[in-house]
């Protein structure tokens, strides 16, 4: 309402504006009017002010305030639509940062899972081979154990010829220290020779 008014008062203003502007301009120019012609002049300025006035205020203000309320409405609705896709932008993107932050938790937890089956299986093989060495020491220790005691058992046998025949060297004849001597590098020889 005060809107209308004031579409109804500042044209009002300004045409008296212009009217005192245009006596103070025929006043300058020395042409000043008589009494009756100023009456005349002022009373047709107010009937066609007022017509004016009317056909403005009946006519004119009316479609420019309808066209004005109009341009204020769809502003109102563009500012409500802009506000609209605003939020829905801001709802967009906080959905986004959500699924991206669930997205990095998953990724996450799959490197997560990932490490966790690698140092799994990197134990598992790790106890493996331990398990498999330690068979492999097992069996060479037993292999080696069974190399000695056939070595030991060659060795026994291999003295036990070797002392049967150096007694029975002994026993067909008497020995001295000559042939004591040379029945020791003869036995060594057999030995040596058994040995190859």
């Amino acid at each position: 309402m005060s809107r209308r008014i004031s579409t109804f008062v500042l044209p009002t203003l300004a045409l008296a504006f212009l009217a005192q502007t245009a006596m103070a301009a025929g006043e300058e120019l020395g042409a000043l009017p008589s009494p009756k012609q100023g009456l005349i002049t002022g009373i047709t300025a107010l009937v066609v002010f007022a017509v004016v006035f009317a056909i403005l205020a009946v006519k004119v203000w009316p479609v420019i305030g309808k066209a004005l309320d109009e341009r204020a409405g769809k502003i109102r609705e563009e500012i409500a639509a802009a506000e609209a896709a605003r939020k829905q932008a801001k709802d967009a993107l906080e959905m986004y940062e959500k699924s991206l932050a669930e997205a990095r938790a998953e990724a996450q937890k799959m490197l997560e899972k990932t490490r966790a089956q690698q140092q799994a299986l990197a134990d598992e093989l790790r106890s493996k081979a331990d398990a498999e060495l330690a068979q492999m020491r097992e069996r060479a220790r037993r292999d080696i154990e069974a190399a000695k005691k056939a070595a030991l058992q060659e060795i026994y046998s291999q003295t036990a010829a070797a002392a049967t025949s150096i007694a029975g060297k002994i026993l067909r004849r008497e020995v001295n220290p000559a042939d004591q001597k040379r029945l020791v590098e003869e036995s060594m020889g057999e030995l040596m020779a058994m040995k190859n």
